[in-house]
């Protein structure tokens, strides 16, 4: 537009380059020293800085270059000036006299985890079928305890009781062992009533015991094969029908035994008698009649007979022999009885009960699942307790007792007690004793983060009785009379030889990582006071 003055950014440039050209002109100087030129070339002044920036940040880099090496050749010392130098004075080398407890230890590395894992294996020789797990199935972490399922094989339950031999046999009426012994023991424990366990029979009170085992873990007792019921309940009667037949023929020897009634006596009499006053009758007559008489006499003599014949035992050979055999019949029947009815009782399956030691037990894995067949081994199962198992060289051990103190670190570096509760003896080939401790009780979280990690333990085997002064083995020096000492630096340690130290005379004691116990006996020292260790 007419009337405006516009300047073109090539003007621009073009004009800052001029004014730059005349600053470094004497013509161009001149110029500048006028107010008006003076002002218009600072107003140009940022744009000139700001592109030519590179220019100016390498000018200042070379400054600082520029000042560094003047430093550097005022304060450096050359490594041949440096040769020719004296070293400085040696100090003395000390350390503090400390106080506190003062312990030897002996430290080995422990497996953290639970004790005595061991693998379940179920008997399943005893099934018909498929042992088909159909439930109970433990899950990881739960624990196992006396009457509890472990598992459920075919709905029947395998129970859990304590124990340490396996179950390899049905246990039935009759049979003896010391498997018997241990399940009437096991019984005992879980306060069911199975007669006493020095004996080792199978007997009724034990096989009623079943009942009450399989009553507490909420199952019937095994089923037996056929209808035992029937089979009972048929030895029975026959033993009613032989009591019957022994007692018929004991009442038949009882009245062959007894004799004539009272009755038959006296009509016996009566007889005697009467054929005697017929007799006497006749003879009495006029004229007698012979014949008569002698009909008479001859009646007379068998009434006689017959009651002198009452008077003689009679033979009950034949009745004795009844009732024998009645009473042989009724003990054969008795006795069929008697195994009718031990073949009815209880009876404990062997692949129905799982004996475990130091129960509970915790289930560390499961290899079955419901509705799958059971393979063995179906669990892994170890002691609820925790426990830290390591080895220790036969020297370390020797200074190892159980019962000891311990402590490990928790995951935050927590300190942790712990007991030595075993030492085992190397085994064959083996030159390392195992060790066994319990740590103090703790947090469900501290269990899980523990559980299989392998963690420092440290076992004390000496420790002064509170707390004490201790210095550096380093620190002691041998007296001219054998006596321990120790040189206290009484100036500045720095001072060196001509530093100003004072001896010390000390009683040792316990002596730990690289520490001793001292107590002072001629002169003092007292906690902080500087030991000499190094010239």
């Amino acid at each position: 537009m007419i009337g405006n003055s516009e300047t073109s950014p090539t003007d621009e440039v073009a004009h800052d380059d001029a004014w730059e050209t005349d600053l470094l002109t004497p013509e161009g100087a001149d110029a500048a020293e006028r107010p008006g030129g003076i002002r218009r070339r600072l107003a140009a002044l940022p744009a000139l800085v700001s592109r030519n920036r590179a220019l100016w940040i390498t000018a200042a880099v070379a400054v600082v270059a520029l000042v560094a090496g003047l430093l550097a050749g005022r304060y450096l010392i050359a490594p041949a000036e440096a040769a020719g130098a004296e070293p400085p004075a040696a100090g003395l080398v000390t350390v503090p006299v400390e106080f506190g407890e003062l312990s030897n230890d002996v430290t080995i590395r422990g497996e953290f985890g639970y004790v005595d894992p061991v693998e379940v294996d179920v008997d399943t020789s005893a099934f018909s079928g498929p042992a088909v797990v159909t439930g109970q199935v433990p899950a990881v972490g739960a624990e196992l305890a006396a009457l509890g399922v472990a598992l459920e094989v075919a709905g029947r339950p395998v129970i859990v009781l304590p124990g340490e031999l396996p179950a390899y046999r049905t246990l039935r009426f009759g049979v003896s062992g010391p498997d018997v012994v241990q399940f009437k023991e096991a019984m005992r424990a879980v306060g069911i009533d199975a007669g006493d366990p020095s004996s080792n029979v199978f007997d009724e009170t034990a096989a009623r015991a079943v009942t009450t085992l399989y009553a507490q873990a909420g199952y019937p007792p095994p089923v037996l094969e056929g209808d035992a019921g029937d089979a009972v309940r048929a030895a029975e009667e026959n033993v009613r029908a032989a009591e019957q037949s022994v007692r018929a023929a004991q009442n038949d020897l009882a009245q062959a035994q007894s004799g004539p009634s009272a009755v038959e006596i006296r009509e016996a009499d009566n007889a005697v008698a009467s054929a005697r006053r017929e007799l006497d009758a006749a003879r009495a007559t006029d004229p007698a009649d012979a014949v008569l008489i002698g009909n008479l006499q001859d009646a007379l003599a068998l009434a006689e007979l017959r009651r002198q014949s009452l008077d003689v035992p009679q033979d009950t050979s034949s009745q004795r022999a009844a009732v024998d055999a009645a009473n042989a019949a009724l003990a054969q029947a008795r006795e069929a009885l008697q195994q009718t009815t031990q073949d009815a009782l209880p009876f404990l399956p062997s692949g129905e009960v799982l004996y475990l030691t130091e129960l509970p037990r915790r289930v560390d894995a499961v290899s079955v699942e419901r509705g799958s067949v059971v393979d063995n081994p179906a669990m892994t199962v170890s002691g609820a307790t925790v426990a830290l198992t390591g080895s220790a060289a036969e020297a370390d051990a020797a200074l190892l007792e159980v019962g000891a103190a311990a402590s490990f670190l928790l995951p935050d570096d927590t300190p942790h007690p712990a007991v030595v509760t075993a030492l085992t003896s190397p085994a064959d080939g083996e030159t390392r004793w195992t060790v066994t401790l319990e740590p103090a009780p703790l947090t469900p979280e501290e269990l899980l983060q523990l559980q299989g990690t392998n963690v420092r333990v440290s076992i004390p085997v000496g420790s002064t009785t509170g707390e004490v002064l201790f210095v550096p083995l380093a620190a002691l020096s041998a007296g001219p009379g054998g006596e321990s000492r120790v040189e206290v630096v009484v100036g500045d340690p720095r001072d060196g030889a001509r530093a100003e130290t004072r001896l010390v005379v000390v009683e040792t004691g316990l002596a730990a990582t690289g520490a001793v116990e001292v107590t002072p006996v001629d002169g003092a020292l007292d906690e902080g006071d500087l030991v000499v260790v190094g010239r």
